[in-house]
This record gives C-alpha cells, structure tokens and sequence, in this order.
C-alpha cells in the first residue's frame, strides 16, 4: 500500500520544519573503510537504487570529486582518526557527540543554491548492531536514505522505491519547504 500525504509529510518533516530534496547533479560515490568483496555489494546498490530512480552516476563530480562519502567504522572513536573531519563536515565535535550516543549511523547532508542535495556525507559503525546485518539489506538501506532529505530513517520496501521514483519526477521541483508538496508525491504514488 502506498504512502498517504501525512505519512509522506511526516518522512520530510523535522522539528517542525518540511523539506524534500533530491539530488540535483549526478551522484559520485565513494565508499571508506570496506574489504574488497564487501564493496561490490555496496556499489552495486547505489548503482541500482540510482538507476531506479532514473538519476545518473557519475565517476566524479567536478567540484568535489565524489559527493557521496560512506566511512564504515568500527566504533566512533575511529573518527577521531580521520583528518579534517570539522571541515568535511561543518560539525565540530562530531566525534564527541557521536562516541557518547547509541546511533548506529550518521548521515548529514549539503545543498546547493537551488535547495538540492550538493553532497551526502555517511557514517556507519559496525562496531554495534550492525556488525551482523546482511551486507545487502545494508547497502540498499544506506543507499535508499541518501537519496531524498530524509528527516528519520526509513527501510526499503517497494513502497519507499516509489516514493523516491515519484520525488525525482522532473515535473516537481529538486527541492520544496512547502508541506503540499507531500500531496503532490501522494498523488503520484496513487496514479
């Protein structure tokens, strides 16, 4: 059964505040702190997830390079370690914060001018819970939530696949604050 205008409402809105955004340049992924055959499952799905949403791939962005960055850590104190972790991601302190907390995951995203997402930074302990997930319902959930300005974490279904199918019709806009904007990708999931 498909999304209904609040629960579509609900998904993009955080305190108070709506907002759905999609990617509005090609995405260039790039994925630290896996073993090589572990990769493959991850790449593919982004590839996948992308390909379904009928959105390009790109191997690099000309500005940043790559505009999806995924660390897998073993526990947070491991982002002590990377460097410049406050410039990539605006946040200090993030190590701190995340060390004390029981998160599993932590994603953040930039925008562009236009409101779209500009880049999607990723961080996931296997230190916790996740250190036996399935590496393929793993890598389609990580690769499903960086795919919209999702205010909570969702998990795939084919119900959420056409949900971001129908945000990244060219007819709506890259972006929207606007709460109607739900009724218009409930209509669509409808139709």
């Amino acid at each position: 059964m498909a999304f209904d205008q609040a629960e579509i409402q609900a998904l993009f809105t955080r305190d108070g505040r709506y907002l759905c955004a999609r990617w509005g340049r090609p995405v260039a992924p790039v994925i630290f702190g896996l073993a090589d055959e572990s990769l493959a499952v991850f790449r593919d799905a982004i590839r996948a997830t992308l390909a379904d949403a009928r959105h390009p791939l790109a191997q690099t962005d000309p500005e940043m390079g790559a505009n999806m960055l995924t660390f897998f850590l073993r526990g947070w104190q491991e982002l002590r370690d990377l460097p410049d972790l406050d410039g990539l991601t605006g946040q200090p302190g993030l190590a701190e914060r995340l060390t004390g907390s029981d998160a599993e995951q932590y994603r953040l995203f930039r925008f562009d001018p236009d409101g779209t997402i500009r880049a999607c930074i990723g961080f996931v302990n296997m230190g916790g819970r996740l250190a036996d997930a399935h590496p393929g319902l793993l890598a389609e959930t990580l690769a499903m939530r960086a795919m919209l300005s999702f205010a909570r974490d969702v998990l795939p279904t084919p119900e959420l696949a056409a949900l971001i199918r129908a945000a990244y019709d060219p007819v709506l806009p890259g972006a929207a604050t606007d709460p109607s904007h739900a009724l218009r990708l409930a209509a669509r999931l409808q139709a």
